[in-house]
């Protein structure tokens, strides 16, 4: 399974935001992190859809939509149509997560399930053979900086054991405070994209990028 790199935009410097992502690029992120946050479901606001389109139109990588919001199935249609190529969605945050999985498949968009810490893995069981991929939190959604809640290793042992039972291929992704210093012992524990937004962003991004993508390739 291949290992990919996913630069959380929330890390960004925005006065320059289209060269840092190009940047990211050329380096060998494939994917861009975008969390969208709501002030309700998590604490803090960031960017919606019309910075969604910009983005869209300012790279080539794929954009990996985040829904930090309650009830994100309002919003599903509209992502879409922004350019998300992958919409995640939050267990915790659906009434009816089949039908909001449903509705983001229905649009030809990648479908991910997210869960915050103190959510279990088995908590996912009913949904493994519907998304695409699973999102585990290793921090607190709602707040960039936090550190590694290092309990979220086995949280990802536990769902890669529960699809590889079920033959299942899924990605695992994981966002919250992973640097090259830990990145391995995420992989290890099963998950193949990695989200990052200071281990990219701050300081030498292109350095930073190919540091992370040797570390990723060994891995696979």
């Amino acid at each position: 399974m291949e290992n990919i790199l996913a630069p959380s935009m929330l890390a960004a410097d925005f006065k320059i935001l289209g060269e840092q992502l190009r940047r990211t690029e050329e380096a060998g992120a494939k994917y861009i992190h975008f969390d969208v946050m709501d002030g309700d479901f998590v604490p803090s606001i960031s960017f919606g859809m019309p910075v969604l389109s910009s983005v869209k139109d300012a790279t080539g990588q794929l954009l990996d939509v985040h829904l930090m919001i309650k009830e994100p199935i309002r919003y599903i249609k509209e992502f879409a149509a922004c350019g998300a190529d992958i919409i995640t969605v939050h267990l915790e945050a659906c009434t009816d997560l089949k039908k909001t999985i449903d509705e983001i498949h229905n649009c030809n968009v990648k479908a991910g399930i997210s869960v915050k810490p103190a959510t279990s893995a088995e908590e996912l069981i009913p949904y493994l053979d519907q998304a695409d991929m699973f999102l585990v939190m290793s921090v607190e959604p709602g707040f960039g900086g936090q550190k590694f809640m290092p309990e979220s290793l086995e949280k990802i042992r536990k769902i890669r054991e529960m699809l590889e039972e079920r033959n299942l291929e899924r990605d695992i992704e994981v966002d919250g405070g992973i640097y090259q210093s830990n990145v391995a012992q995420v992989l290890e524990a099963g998950a193949n994209v990695i989200v990052s937004g200071s281990g990219v962003y701050g300081g030498d991004i292109r350095k930073n990028v190919e540091g992370f993508m040797e570390i990723l390739k060994k891995y696979e």
